[in-house]
């Protein structure tokens, strides 16, 4: 969020919108995070931050980071939540026994149900974010939640393809997936013209709506090395890729590719583009993570709610060692807050389109 929309919210609107905050693994980095980002007075001029955790985790959180200035307002239901104040809803009220650094399997459950309620509450209040606290996608695995992380969540919550997309603002890069969390033996087979068509429609609608861009630009990356040489190192972009992307050029004009991964990235090439579609997940992360690591936000483009999380994981090797860096977090925060403001912003401008002015309906002679 830059200094001009901290200031809109700040002095424009007497409404803030909603926050709503899932803990994800308690014993890794991601109650320090949260803690250390929301503990700033001056958030609570743009937005009304919301927990969902208990009172008793996170005053022991609280107490282990040494935020003795830190106040929080408990809260058991969407009509209780103090619009001035830090709120924690109460989640559960069991006690934990939190290690941080290590990896349970018995706090799973108390990441499931933050993320639950969480999402429960982004779907009921109007002009709200839900943002999401790491997780360890292999300790959440399991009968009663069966996903490969938040973004499988939300398309079956949703039953719609998604986008999952990285986001550096300062560094105007955003990177999508084709495929996500795929193994690489099952990339080429997962990718086929249809999927590939419909993340790119995603992508483009979601740069218009969600950033604003009204005619982006969009860089497709190839599957194989040098993007296949014309045929000589593998057919998918013969085959897939290069037919959707003539395709959608009807419909959407400016669609590129597809581009050897390794010289655009080297050459400097992604800077010319406002998103850039991987094929697979390391393909788009590693040099995204390169260029923003500690910065960037994973943003689910897609779907009708705003979900935005730091771009890392719990990081159990640094957790409760106060090493933690919260500049992610708070990124993916007011990135969550910009999209609100820029799809309210949209949506008003394409409700009401003006008509066009025509001999019949004009005064002119």
């Amino acid at each position: 969020m830059n200094e001009n929309t901290k200031k809109e919210n700040n002095t424009s609107h007497s409404y803030k919108p909603h926050v709503f905050i899932s803990t994800g693994d308690l014993n890794g980095i991601g109650p320090e995070i949260i803690l250390n980002t929301i503990s700033q007075p001056e958030l609570l001029d743009i937005c009304v931050p919301v927990v969902f955790s208990s009172q008793k985790v996170i005053t022991y959180f609280k107490k282990n980071l040494e935020l003795e200035n830190f106040n929080f307002f408990p809260a058991k239901d969407l009509s209780q939540i103090n619009p001035k104040k830090v709120n924690v809803f109460i989640t559960y009220d069991q006690e934990i026994n939190i290690q941080p650094g290590t990896r349970d399997k018995n706090l799973r459950s108390f990441a499931i149900l933050s993320l639950k309620k969480a999402l429960e509450s982004v779907r009921a209040k109007k002009d709200s974010i839900l943002l999401t606290g790491p997780i360890d996608k292999e300790l959440m695995y399991g009968e009663d939640f069966p996903f490969k992380g938040h973004t499988e969540c939300l398309e079956r919550v949703y039953q719609t393809e998604t986008l999952m997309m990285m986001v550096d603002q300062e560094l105007n890069l955003r990177v999508g997936l084709a495929t996500e969390h795929t193994p690489i033996a099952q990339v080429a087979e997962k990718l086929n013209a249809e999927k590939l068509e419909k993340k790119i429609k995603i992508f483009y609608r979601s740069l218009q709506r969600d950033f604003l861009i009204n005619r982006p630009k969009i860089a497709v990356l190839g599957l194989n090395p040098h993007a296949g040489d014309h045929g000589t190192i593998g057919n998918e972009e013969q085959n897939i890729i290069i037919p959707v992307i003539e395709k959608l050029k009807n419909e959407f004009s400016y669609i590129f590719g597809p581009f050897g991964a390794d010289g655009f990235f080297g050459s400097g090439e992604y800077r010319k583009y406002d998103g850039i579609l991987a094929m697979y997940h390391d393909q788009g992360l590693i040099p995204f993570k390169t260029l923003s690591f500690d910065r960037g936000v994973n943003f689910t483009a897609g779907i009708p709610i705003i979900r935005t999380s730091p771009d890392h994981g719990p990081a159990f090797s640094i957790a409760g060692k106060k090493a933690s860096n919260h500049t992610s977090f708070m990124n993916a925060l007011f990135l969550g807050l910009d999209i609100l403001k820029n799809r309210n912003t949209f949506d008003t401008m394409h409700k009401n389109p003006l008509p066009k002015l025509t001999v019949e309906n004009s005064d002119a002679e």
